[in-house]
């Protein structure tokens, strides 16, 4: 028997959308293809959508985990960075590889661990989308039913933080992991990185990060000698 599946191309090398693929099919897939691919997966009861990696998607997000180290050395903590990991419950029939994520607060739960397998393992802390395509696939519903606490998602010059609640994710003006961290000032440091280099602008948000926490340092301690 054959079995055919609807494709729809969105944008030529860009997006590819199949509809009707059962989980299994999806498997083997993945299975076949092995880890050696550039392309990203997104799978949702029998949606699948294969992306390929674009220059101008790709460096907000090489800049976005840059950051995210640079905070964690500046803040002396372990993280990591477990890039386009394969979440998936075959229970839910839901996947995705984000464009990054990293484990924070939940670090040491799964340091070391060669293999990622959900529900048994926590999920990333901290999943980072950087969009400059339309999905077919609704990515933040597939991150809340698969138990992601917080959500970035660049687009057109803008950084939108999300965090997880009952049913889906609210935005917040915050980040949950970071919460002293000037989400709004951060695309200005991505747009700086075109003019001056993109290690010149992580050096400068490093320098904002220090200033911040040196700020908050001092108003802690002039708090101690007031109470």
């Amino acid at each position: 028997m054959v079995v055919t599946h609807k494709v729809s191309l969105e944008q030529p090398s860009s997006r590819i959308v199949m509809r009707g693929v059962s989980w299994q099919t999806y498997k083997t897939l993945m299975s076949e293809v092995g880890d050696d691919r550039a392309w990203k997966v997104a799978y949702d009861r029998g949606i699948l959508e294969i992306r390929m990696p674009l220059l101008e998607h790709e460096i907000p997000k090489g800049l976005l985990e840059s950051f995210v180290e640079a905070i964690a050395d500046e803040l002396e903590i372990e993280v990591m960075k477990a890039g386009s990991l394969t979440l998936e419950r075959e229970d839910l029939t839901h996947a995705v590889e984000p464009d990054s994520c990293f484990y924070i607060q939940n670090e040491p739960r799964v340091r070391g661990r060669k293999a990622i397998i959900l529900p048994n393992d926590p999920p990333p802390d901290l999943a980072i989308e950087s969009d400059y395509t339309n999905s077919s696939i609704n990515k933040q519903a597939l991150y809340s039913a698969l138990g992601v606490p917080e959500l970035w998602r660049y687009t057109k010059k803008t950084l939108v933080v999300y965090g997880r609640i009952e049913g889906g994710y609210e935005q917040r003006d915050r980040s949950l992991a970071f919460p002293f961290v000037p989400i709004a000032e951060i695309p200005h440091f991505i747009e700086q990185s075109r003019a001056i280099g993109q290690r010149s602008a992580v050096r400068l948000f490093r320098q904002r990060i220090q200033y911040i926490l040196k700020s908050n340092n001092r108003e802690d301690g002039l708090s101690d000698e007031l109470s």
